[in-house]
Formats: structure tokens, sequence, C-alpha cells
């Protein structure tokens, strides 16, 4: 069983990574700026990368025993 720690922790890196990717998708759909004063391209993939590595943070805390 998980500890609660962990389970917290993991809680809050799948919030923030979900919110991220839905957020960044949404500008992208839009054609908004993902981030003000930066290449569209690279802040859309930075943005992405970072939550891919969160949403894989929560699932390793979640995961391991």
């Amino acid at each position: 069983m998980e500890s609660v720690p962990a389970v917290f922790a993991g809680a809050v890196f799948a919030l923030f990574g979900g919110a991220l990717m839905v957020w960044t998708g949404v500008r992208v759909r839009r054609a908004e700026p993902v981030a003000v004063g930066v290449n569209r391209v690279a802040s859309a993939v930075c943005a992405t990368a970072s939550a891919l590595v969160s949403l894989g943070l929560a699932a390793y805390c979640l995961t391991r025993p």
C-alpha cells in the first residue's frame, strides 16, 4: 500500500500535469502564444514536455510499493 505522502505527491503531480496539458492544448488550438515573448513552437514543446514529466512522476509516485 502507498504511503500518504506518496499519494499526496502523486495527486499534486497529476493535477499539475493534467492542467498544464489542457492549458497548453487550448492555447495551441486557439493559435495563441503559450509563453509571451518566446517562439510558439518552442514554448508549446517545452510546456508539453513538462506536463509529460509531471504525469510520469505522478504515475511513479502512485504505483511504487
